[in-house]
């Protein structure tokens, strides 16, 4: 059993957002399997049939049995449940409602009852190397994420044919089935291309002209990405918050194996020192910042970097009371003084504050100028670390 990082109210009602097989299932029942709940799962044909389409049934179903908890899986695809949900979260106050969702799209342009704050929200994702523990594998993940599901088979085609199944499963269900586009075929092309430049600078008008579509489109194309949970954005690097608005962001998908099986690469060994390598190292290591930042609730502001004068730091990581990180990916196994040196050239004229370090797979950690190296796992460890409580 893979212990989880994430951890839940035990009393709260709350929602818990991820996308399709990050395990909310399983964490619920890790957490609460021994204590009697009435579970609804909407993905099954006769829960949404009995409660999607007749919410009262849950009314009903509480008027007649004391449970601890109330348990609704893929609430997405019943906005008119959680009206009832509400209602009811009046009545059994005693009760805790865990409501799991894989896209908060239609709960929020549908008009969606979010419980106005009577829920704590919390996010689910793939698993990190701390979850993984001695079973994490970096060139596995690399190359096929760390979904939960890949764990559970010992051949790498049947990795690559779940992962296959996960995107068809995604343009079906996710996105067609739930009408978040109203024509299909420009979203596949549109969604190949985001897994093409995942990690990069946005270009959204390039992307419509290959599209075919407008720019406003692709835009929405991005949105629906994010909100049903697939993908992150990584916005530019300013002090003014107006001007981080203005310039384009760069967009993460949720998972390295998620954007190979998208792109069409599976079949392609990732091999170290190439650029394709680097590119999915990198990715990995931003993802894994964004999942801890989430888990610990550090409340990091993390953006990049790119200078009039086309410097470009990957990752910069503002703390809450303490020095910005700014920080260089590099996959090589030996760090050289050309690996610091944009970020030699960004740290002189700093204007507050700030450490500066290049994260890579060599285990000496050493100066290169004002620029300081460290293994990556050594350096999430030093800086993704639950912060003592405040008394």
């Amino acid at each position: 059993m893979i212990r989880r990082i994430q951890t839940l109210s035990k009393f709260n009602s709350l929602f818990l957002f991820g996308a399709r097989s990050t395990g909310k299932s399983t964490l619920i029942r890790q957490l609460f399997g021994q204590e009697e709940a009435l579970w609804i799962d909407l993905l099954s044909e006769q829960d949404e049939e009995r409660f999607g389409r007749h919410p009262d049934e849950l009314s009903k179903a509480l008027s007649v049995k004391k449970y601890t908890r109330v348990i609704i899986d893929e609430i997405q695809k019943s906005l008119k449940l959680l009206d009832i949900v509400q209602i009811e979260m009046e009545k059994h106050r005693n009760t805790q409602f865990i409501l799991t969702g894989s896209s908060a799209r239609k709960l929020k342009h549908g008009s969606g009852n979010l419980l106005g704050g009577r829920a704590f929200h919390f996010r689910l994702f793939p698993l990190t190397y701390r979850e993984l523990g001695e079973r994490f594998d970096l060139n596995l993940v690399l190359q096929f994420g760390s979904l939960p599901k890949i764990f559970e088979y010992n051949d790498l085609d049947d990795i690559k044919e779940f992962l296959r199944g996960y995107v068809s499963i995604y343009l079906k269900e996710e996105v067609l089935a739930e009408q978040l586009v109203r024509n299909l075929d420009p979203f596949r092309d549109f969604i190949e291309i985001a897994a093409q430049s995942s990690g990069r600078i946005i270009n959204f008008s390039k992307i419509a002209r290959e599209v075919g579509v407008d720019d406003k489109t692709i835009k929405t194309y991005y949105q629906i990405l994010e909100e049903t949970l697939v993908g992150f954005y990584l916005p530019p690097f300013h002090r003014s918050i107006r001007k981080r608005q203005r310039e384009s962001p760069k967009f993460f998908l949720f998972d390295t194996g998620v954007k190979r099986a998208i792109e069409k690469t599976l079949r392609v060994e990732l091999l170290p020192q190439t650029y394709a390598y680097g590119e999915s190292f990198e990715h990995f290591l931003v993802s894994e910042c964004f999942r801890l930042n989430e888990y610990l609730k550090l409340d990091f502001k993390m953006s990049y970097l790119r200078t009039k004068d086309d410097l470009e730091i990957d990752l910069i990581i503002e703390r809450p009371g303490a020095p910005d990180l700014l920080i260089e990916i590099k996959s090589t196994t030996r760090v050289t003084q050309d690996d610091a040196r944009q970020l030699n050239l960004v740290i002189k004229d700093w204007d507050r504050d700030a450490i500066a370090e290049v994260w890579s797979l060599d285990g000496l950690e050493k100066k290169e100028g004002f620029v300081q190296t460290r293994h990556w796992k050594t350096a999430l460890d030093l800086y993704f670390r639950k912060l003592p409580q405040s008394t």
